[in-house]
Parts: C-alpha cells; structure tokens; sequence
C-alpha cells in the first residue's frame, strides 16, 4: 500500500487502525495561540485512540531569543528523537490532528517532511470530522508509546532565513506569500506581534481560504485554480510561504502541495522574527501591485 502523504479521510484512517496498528501513529498538535495549554486539555478530553499529543510551544518548537519569532524551529536531531520517543519508526505511517481543521497539524506534517520523514499525512477536518463520521474517541493524557529509532533523512522540503528574504526584496527573487487574516496583512488589529504590518511585496493567502466550511479541504481541482492565481505566473519554487510565526503558512504549503504546486519554501520566523528587527522594512495598507 502507497503512504498517504498529504491528507487522509477519516474511514481511511480507520482502516489503517484496523489492520496497520503497529505501523500507524496518530499525532495530535492541537493548540491555541491565546491560550497555550488549551490544547493539552481538549486532548485529555477526547482524542483519537492511541494519539500522542505533541505541544506547539514544548515540542515543535525551540526557546524564542527576541530575535527568532514566536515558534522557532528546533533541533533537526532532537525533534527526530522526540517523533522516536512518540513511536515513529523509519516505516510508520504518521497522520497529523488537531482541533482547528489544520491549522496546527499542517505544522506538524511540514517538521515531518523536514527531518526527511514523508509518510505523513493530515487527517481532513480532524477531531471534528473523525467524529462526524461516527468513530470512537477515548479520553486521558496519552498512552506511553512504544520508542522507535527514526534517524534522520534528507529534508522533503524547504527553507530560507531572513537574510535571503531580505536580500531578494529590491529585485523581487521571491513571490512571498502571507497566511494571516487580511486585517493583519494590511497592519490592523495586531494582537500577536507587537508590529502590525507585512513584509513588502507579499501577497495574501489567508490559510482558511482553503477549506470548505466544514474544515475539510477544497477539492486539488478547486485549490489549484485558486492557487494558480496566488503563484502569478511563478514558479513553485520561488513562492515563499509565511504567516505570523512559521505555522499557519504550513497550511498553504499543504494546499499547494495539493493543488499540484508543491516545492515552495517556509520562512519559519515569518512577521514575528522579521518585525523584531529594527531595521527590518515593514509595508501596510492595502496589498503591492503584483
């Protein structure tokens, strides 16, 4: 059987249980900005059996300097060793979750891709459609997993720092995309970040733009054509995909992966690293000309 490797359905995964338990593990990463151990508790109150939760802030994440966003990378090593101790093996197929159609699991299934672990996909819709579909839930802190060895591959994906997006900014080297809710792309009711406003020359996509209204994903066919008009005529791999913090622009790099345009980058630090430079170049308002 071919791995799933960007979304699954709920009666898939039920399958995969069923007759693959030993070489499937469900990884919950549902979180809330405001509210950092809200996840945890909404884990601990229903999830899918046998899930380990993994918390944005404690695991998917590395300490913040000041300098480095709200949700820096960690170590490439530790956070393979963290998947190992999660039960992820060389062979697992991995299926990401949360509570808010994606927008933390995307996260989770991009950090896969980069310790070079491509077996991964997001469970479409998440908790609520694995319950929409009739399917048991269970309740508690997560199960002690059985710790697997998963050393590290050669990453299935991209990135760049903000010295190479600050560099190609005056000659416009790349189509830099924005996930965040419109007011915030325009520099208006900033909550998160202590700056409102964009990195120059980005576009937005708002990540929600995605999904239908019961938080599954738009068709590939649908993604595509609206996609193919975000992109403007670039290639995939001269998009740049950010958001406020590295998270949320995972979401429309699954999209894209979807929609046939795989192969843009992450800019991890995204506005909460770039806006915390003071000689960083912020642009408000309504969006560039393309």
């Amino acid at each position: 059987m071919s791995p799933y490797r960007t979304l699954i359905q709920p009666d898939a995964l039920a399958h995969l249980l069923d007759t693959a338990p030993g070489r499937t593990v469900v990884l919950d990463c549902s979180f809330d900005l405001t509210d950092p151990a809200a996840g945890r508790r909404a884990f601990e109150a229903a999830h899918l059996p046998g899930a380990q939760y993994l918390h944005l802030d404690e695991d998917l994440s590395s300490a913040k300097t000041g300098r480095n966003g709200r949700h820096p990378l960690p170590d490439r090593v530790a956070f393979a060793r963290r998947l190992g101790q999660a039960g992820v093996g060389v062979d697992t197929q991995v299926v990401v979750c949360d509570g808010s159609a994606g927008m933390y699991a995307a996260r989770l299934w991009w950090m896969l891709r980069w310790v070079g672990h491509d077996a991964v996909a997001l469970l479409d819709g998440g908790t609520a459609a694995w319950r929409a579909a009739g399917r048991p839930l269970e309740s508690g802190p997560s199960r002690v997993a059985t710790a697997r060895d998963l050393p590290l591959r050669p990453p299935a994906v991209s990135w760049v720092d903000r010295d190479t997006l600050l560099r190609g900014l005056a000659q416009r080297r790349h189509r830099i995309v924005d996930a965040r809710a419109a007011d915030r792309f325009r520099g208006e009711n900033e909550t998160l970040d202590p700056i409102g406003g964009r990195i120059p020359g980005a576009v937005n996509r708002f990540f929600r733009d995605n999904l239908l209204p019961d938080g599954r994903f738009k068709t590939a066919t649908q993604l595509h054509e609206e996609w193919r008009a975000v992109l403007g005529g670039r290639a995939p791999s001269e998009v740049v995909m950010q958001c406020g913090s590295g998270v949320t622009a995972c979401h429309n790099l699954l999209a894209a992966e979807i929609a046939g345009f795989g192969g843009g980058a992450l800019y991890p630090g995204s506005w909460s690293e770039w806006s915390s430079w003071p000689d960083a170049p912020v642009a408000t308002g309504p969006a560039d000309a393309a």
